[in-house]
């Protein structure tokens, strides 16, 4: 639209902006807010969200365990640590840090935890970040560990997208807003800074200056005993980017790979992981090859993995001797162990890792020893935490609290054929004894972007609010995501883009077709990149569904560029300033709402103080559905960032709302 009547719905604190925002605010609550169904769900999830028998998942750094903690008498959280052996007990002893709740009432703040970074190896200051209500733009303050307090003139940097890292006690690496032309486009720091005690932001020296356009820049030490260096990266789209090496005198070697591969050093090895392909070596591989040799021009690089049809890389970490693969197999993590010796790689079948379930493994401490966390979890079985010697069977640590009766409902992995031919996996979670007569209830999510893979995870409330009462679940494995690697990914990039939407509209003929549920009792659910997918379900296939549930989403693709950190994502949907805008224009829901079409009912819920995807976007696609006359539901949480809320009782307020919604327009 040329004049977009609602362009002053982008105004993301102006008084007539809010004053829309909370009239809707107001007719959602009255409508929604006040029923007995709603006042179970939001407690149910609350319940969840507070439990005190969730596992604590913690961070090993020197003899203490670190964890974050919220819960219903600390909202905002508490920074924590124990030992090792206080961890394995029945009744942990926790050291408080840092009271987050304590430290807003001090300052009259309502700084939300976005971590910390520690000193090496003295392990006895932190560099903490917090944000305010939940944005992604947040400050650094240097923390001192001995006396749990903030240290007085000690490094600091104020509200900003950016961050701050420690090259040594005295000095640290600083990418940060500094005024004109220290930022991209996109809203990241465009330069990166060595920043000594004592010296104003203003005065650090520049270490390096990327492009306007550019994405990010950014620096940071690898503290790895033996093998401490220094490394720039420079980002110049969201699947490009440049590691170099920093020399002592300031000088930068660049890391000769693809700009498109992922890159990382450990120790004496570089791996490379490659969203293309390159030379005779396929997309999707991982290789490895010793350090030194990459900088002198003379790797002999070794597939550690490659790709099939069927199969795909999740993610890889390193131990002291080893590194652990997590393979996806048709979307079920399969671990394989590598380790390097003097007659190259050997492999190894990961002792003790589950046949069926989703499994995410992490080094406890990658520099000292070769323990492994591992974290298995399904959409009915609750997360188990162990801790794993390689080679040796899991020790199991913890075990997260059962929320709803599962016994009652089983997990399936479905196939579907998309319009094109290609076949496209989804999980279906349904009760034993469903009746195939169409009438179940059923809530149909996906994602299909970024290289980001869908794959099964516990969730209490979505147990309590939704299966426990009769509803199904079903994920789709959506083209754009990552179920497959990168040539997954590519297949619905830019142009291709709409090839996630036919693989959802297919998912969804499918539930019907199996006898599932029906248009009417069948809802699509989405956020951020997701939302943008929901956005096209409503508007590109209306009859497919009964509601529609869009949160935090992308849906003017003309102007998202231009909105807040929408300039980073032009490599995944294109430049609609450009002749781009031809394709982009034929999946923007903003662009192709129908007065006259018959759309199911839609809530689209989302923060003010989401810095990363515009809250304009569904303001105004809510103005447009409204003028048009079709049943729209719109809520905004004033705090909540991109995760739509700062605490576990915005969380659960959310969740409620939508499956409130959901009960409203499917039962």
């Amino acid at each position: 639209m040329t004049n977009d009547p609602h362009a002053w719905l982008e105004d993301v604190t102006g008084t007539e902006a809010l004053e829309w925002v909370s009239q809707r605010n107001a007719r959602t609550e009255a409508r929604l807010t006040g029923t007995p169904l709603f006042a179970e769900l939001e407690s149910g999830i609350r319940e969840v969200l507070d439990s005190r028998d969730r596992i604590p998942f913690v961070t090993a750094r020197g003899g203490h365990y670190y964890n974050f903690w919220t819960d219903e008498q600390h909202p905002r959280g508490l920074w924590r640590r124990t030992t090792p052996e206080s961890y394995r007990s029945a009744d942990t002893e926790w050291e408080v840090l840092l009271d987050v709740d304590a430290l807003n009432a001090a300052e009259g703040e309502n700084w939300v935890w976005h971590g910390a970074r520690f000193l090496r190896p003295d392990l006895d200051r932190a560099l903490v970040d917090l944000s305010r209500g939940g944005a992604d733009a947040d400050v650094t303050r240097e923390f001192d560990l001995p006396t749990r307090s903030f240290v007085d003139g000690g490094f600091s940097r104020p509200e900003a997208k950016g961050g701050m890292s420690w090259i040594d006690r005295d000095t640290v690496y600083l990418s940060t807003d500094l005024g004109p032309g220290t930022m991209t486009t996109s809203g990241y720091p465009r330069t990166v800074r060595r920043l000594r005690r004592g010296d104003a932001l203003e005065s650090a020296e520049l270490v390096y200056a990327g492009e306007e356009t550019d994405l990010s820049i950014s620096a940071f030490r690898d503290h790895t005993p033996g093998f401490e260096r220094d490394f720039l990266r420079r980002a110049m789209a969201f699947y490009a980017d440049e590691l170099h090496l920093i020399g002592a005198d300031g000088t930068l070697t660049r890391i000769d790979v693809p700009d498109s591969a992922m890159t990382d050093v450990h120790r004496e090895w570089c791996t490379v992981e490659l969203r293309e392909d390159w030379g005779s070596f396929t997309a999707g591989s991982l290789l490895a090859a010793r350090f030194d040799d990459v900088l002198a021009g003379t790797p002999s690089w070794e597939v550690l993995f490659e790709p099939t049809d069927s199969s795909s890389l999740a993610g890889y970490t390193w131990t002291r001797h080893h590194l652990v693969l997590d393979v996806l197999e048709h979307v079920v993590d399969r671990l394989v162990v590598l380790t390097p010796g003097e007659q190259g790689w050997t492999r190894t079948p990961f002792t003790g890792a589950p046949e069926f379930g989703s499994v995410t493994v992490a080094a406890v401490d990658a520099d000292e020893s070769d323990d492994v966390w591992l974290i298995v979890t399904d959409y009915l079985t609750p997360s188990t935490l162990s801790i794993a010697t390689i080679g040796e069977q899991p020790r199991p640590l913890r075990s997260a609290p059962t929320f709803f009766d599962a016994s009652r409902h089983v997990i399936e992995q479905q196939f579907v054929t998309s319009d094109d031919g290609t076949r496209v996996p989804y999980f279906l979670v349904r009760a034993k004894d469903l009746p195939l007569d169409g009438s179940a209830p059923t809530l149909l999510y996906g994602y299909g972007g970024f290289e980001i893979p869908m794959t099964p995870g516990y969730s209490g409330g979505t147990g309590r609010s939704w299966l426990e009462r009769g509803g199904v679940y079903a994920v789709a494995n959506l083209r754009g995501g990552g179920e497959y690697g990168p040539r997954w990914h590519r297949a619905a990039l830019r142009e291709k883009r709409p090839r996630a939407y036919e693989d959802m509209a297919a998912v969804a003929r499918d539930l019907v077709d199996r006898g599932i549920t029906s248009r009417a009792h069948l809802a699509v659910q989405g956020g951020s990149n997701g939302g943008l997918m929901a956005g096209n379900m409503l508007v590109r296939y209306p009859e497919l569904f009964g509601a529609v549930v869009i949160q935090v989403p992308l849906l003017d693709m003309k102007r998202y560029s231009h909105l807040l950190a929408g300039a980073s994502w032009m490599a995944e949907y294109g430049d609609p300033d450009t002749d781009d805008w031809e394709f982009i224009r034929t999946f923007s829901p903003y662009h192709l709402i129908d007065d006259a079409a018959d759309y199911p009912p839609t809530i689209l819920l989302t923060s003010t103080r989401d810095d990363r995807v515009h809250p304009g976007h569904a303001r105004k696609f809510t103005a447009a559905l409204e003028a048009a006359g079709h049943d729209v539901t719109y809520y905004e949480n004033i705090e909540g960032g991109h995760g739509g809320a700062a605490d576990n009782a915005q969380a659960a307020r959310m969740a409620a709302l939508a499956y409130g919604f959901l009960w409203e327009k499917l039962a």
